[in-house]
């Protein structure tokens, strides 16, 4: 599963929630919904918007860990 560490990126830059969906341009929901893990997918723009806010490289946002219930399974695992 991907994780998305936008809490991480904002505590570094002392920024809050609010600000970031402000200058990024997006709901206070949607932020929401990216910081808990219950976002399916993420546009490239609104990724981008979020690095440029932040000031970050997307690696700095997205963390891959494998999916407790097994869903994370490696190519290799899958065949």
């Amino acid at each position: 599963m991907i994780i998305i560490n936008i809490d991480v990126m904002l505590a570094k830059r002392k920024m809050r929630v609010t600000e970031l969906s402000q200058r990024v341009g997006i709901t206070m929901a949607n932020i929401s919904i990216l910081k808990n893990g219950k976002a399916k997918a993420i546009k490239l723009e609104t990724l981008n918007k979020i690095c440029q806010v932040l000031e970050c490289q997307p690696g700095e946002l997205l963390e891959w860990r494998p999916d407790p219930e097994g869903h994370g399974q490696t190519m290799e695992e899958e065949a």
